[in-house]
Parts: C-alpha cells; sequence; structure tokens
C-alpha cells in the first residue's frame, strides 16, 4: 500500500467548510486505491494568528516540511478584523508568500474550464463561449513585485512615498516558460505570452526568453499579447486561448477575470508546483460573508485534490474521476447559490 502525508491547512472564512468536502472526496478515492492518506490537520492564517500570534506556527511549518503534499483552504478574515493584524503580520505577507518562497513553489497551474452544456452558468453570451471555455493559466509564482525589495517613507518634500521593485532574471523566467511550452504540448499547442513590454522592461526579457524557447518547441504555435489586450480578449474571445503564460502580478488578476466568465471564482482551483514541494488550494478568497452558513461552492476545493492526485500522486484516473463526479452533479441540475441565477432551471444545494 502507498502511502502520503498531506499536510491540511483549513484557514479562515469558508475553507474549513470547503476542506471538509475536499478530504470526503478523497475519503472515497482512499477507499478503492491501495492507498492511504495521512493528514495532518494544521493552524495557518488569519484565525491562527489570533490563538498562536502567527499566521504560521512552527508546528505547520514543520509538518508542511515533512508532507508529500500540502492542501490549504482559504486565508483572511473580514475588513475590521483583518485590521487588528499588524501589516507586516497579515496572512499574505507573513505565511503565505514566504511559503512559496520556503518550496520554490514558482509554477501556479489555474484552469479555467466550462464546457459548452455549463455555458448558463458564465455571464457570457453562449454565441462568444462557443464550444466551451478551456484554458490553462500558467503564472509565475515567486518573483516579480510581490516578492522585490519595498521602501515606505516620506521624501525630501515631506511627501508620504512607497517604492516596490519589479525584478526577474533569466533563471526565474526560463523555467516557468518551460513548464509552459511542455503543458501547450500536452494540450493543443497554443502558447499566449501575456505581457507588457511597450512599458517594461522585464516584459521585453519574458518575451525573448519565449522567442528564444520557441526554437525547442516547434510544434507550439506562440502569440504575445499585451495584458490589457489579454483582458478584453477573454471576455470577447476566450475560445482563442489554450495556455497562457504571464508573470505573477498579470497572473493574479487575470485568474480571477477569468474566474468571472466561468460565473465563480468558485470553479477556480490550482496547484502548485515546486522542484520538490506543490501546494494546492483554491483560487478565490476566504468569503467571510458567508463562512458558517453552508452555502460556500467546494468545487475548487475539490478540484484542487483531484490536481494533487494527478500532478503529485499520478493517479490521474482517480484525477479525472472527480472531475466528472463534479460535472456530473452539474449535469443534474445540482448547484451551490453563487452559480444561480434569476430564471435558471436549477436546484440549490448546500455546501
Amino acid at each position: 500500500m502507498k502511502n502520503y502525508r498531506l499536510c491540511i491547512m483549513p484557514g479562515d472564512g469558508i475553507g474549513p467548510e470547503i476542506m471538509r468536502e475536499g478530504i470526503k472526496a478523497l475519503k472515497v478515492i482512499e477507499a478503492r486505491n491501495d492507498v492511504n492518506f495521512e493528514l495532518m490537520e494544521m493552524p495557518f492564517g488569519a484565525g491562527a494568528w489570533f490563538e498562536f500570534g502567527t499566521c504560521c506556527p512552527d508546528e505547520t511549518r514543520n509538518s508542511c516540511d515533512q508532507a508529500d503534499a500540502i492542501v490549504k483552504g482559504t486565508v483572511g478574515l473580514s475588513h475590521e478584523e483583518s485590521r487588528k493584524i499588524p501589516i507586516d503580520e497579515q496572512p499574505e505577507r507573513s505565511a503565505l508568500l514566504p511559503m512559496r518562497r520556503r518550496y520554490d513553489t514558482f509554477a501556479n497551474f489555474r484552469p479555467v474550464y466550462l464546457p459548452k452544456a455549463f455555458n448558463h452558468f458564465s455571464p457570457l453570451k453562449p454565441e462568444i463561449i462557443g464550444d466551451g471555455i478551456d484554458i490553462m493559466i500558467i503564472r509565475e509564482l515567486v518573483g516579480g513585485i510581490y516578492f522585490g525589495e519595498k521602501e515606505v517613507g516620506t521624501n525630501d518634500q515631506g511627501l508620504r512615498y512607497a517604492r516596490e521593485v519589479l525584478e526577474y532574471d533569466e533563471r526565474l523566467i526560463q523555467r516557468t516558460v518551460k513548464v509552459a511550452f511542455e503543458t501547450a504540448m500536452k494540450r493543443r499547442k497554443k502558447l499566449h505570452n501575456i505581457h507588457k513590454s511597450n512599458v517594461l522592461k522585464s516584459s521585453i526579457l519574458w518575451t525573448d526568453i519565449i522567442m528564444e524557447m520557441a526554437v525547442d518547441f516547434p510544434e507550439v504555435e506562440v502569440q504575445h499579447m499585451l495584458v490589457d489586450a489579454a483582458a478584453t480578449a477573454l471576455c470577447l474571445n476566450p475560445a482563442q486561448f489554450d495556455v497562457m503564460v504571464m508573470e505573477n502580478m498579470f497572473g493574479d488578476i487575470l485568474s480571477d477575470q477569468a474566474g468571472g466568465i466561468l460565473g465563480s471564482l468558485g470553479l477556480m482551483p490550482s496547484a502548485c508546483l515546486g522542484p520538490e514541494k506543490a501546494y494546492y488550494e483554491p483560487s478565490h478568497g476566504s468569503a467571510p460573508d458567508i463562512a458558517g452558513k453552508n452555502i460556500a461552492n467546494p468545487y475548487s476545493m475539490i478540484g484542487s485534490f483531484a490536481m494533487m492526485l494527478d500532478m503529485s500522486f499520478g493517479m490521474r484516473e482517480e484525477a479525472c474521476n472527480l472531475w466528472n463526479a463534479m460535472e456530473s452533479v452539474f449535469a443534474k441540475g445540482y448547484t451551490t447559490g453563487d452559480l444561480s441565477r434569476a430564471g435558471d432551471n436549477i436546484r440549490i444545494v448546500s455546501t
């Protein structure tokens, strides 16, 4: 029997609710395979700060070190509660970004998927969706402005200022771009480089490296698109995209927009892969306004477990079974409230 250790971090807001459903699905997979998942549930996020004085206690970090994979829920509390935590100790700055750097999880996979049969979930017109939406956004996750040098202060004119550095070296870009090309080879062999090279020197370097690497992947059609144009194109012609690769901040913003064209960020799971460790998480926030009401959509959490089965443990068939099971639920007319609209012939269910 294969044994895998998972560090499970339910997090804040709706995190524990959707994590519970993800674990239920995992237990079904475990029961019908020769595999055992040892679950180590650990505190992480804003709630951990109020209980332990830190968003990522040492015990959590040690469990992550020992785990074969990490599965994280959502982090963050309401605006009012978050203000009680010092800025530099808030979960994104003090726990999430350091975890990405600690495990060098440089490649963030965010699937944007909506079959034609479910186009009623999307705010886009059916003729725009066409035969469905199937995009893989690959976001560089440990570089760029989020990790650059930061400074705040008062200048010589007595004005407050903030300075943040956007920096990439070719190693950070090359390894992410290589993953994007390899992913495109397994899909429809189209790669969009999302950049801002008309303004940013870093985007010029990104584009240069993509063009250099394209020589090694002659079967992949490469197109270059400014990030602002890509934001528009996602709404007007999403079917043109297969794999989209981009730097950290562009990926953060565009992947959330992509969730919007699906109809809900609740349909956006993600995988964050490094050389030796990976963690999996829903792409959406903690939704503290609906926490505890048992109405959150667990799709992104279950989907993150499916990505873990495939990408960390090579259990692709069972991963596909999870995806198919969730699609069958939608096909029978069941969904959570985030995907309902007036006039829809659907049945609202709880988490």
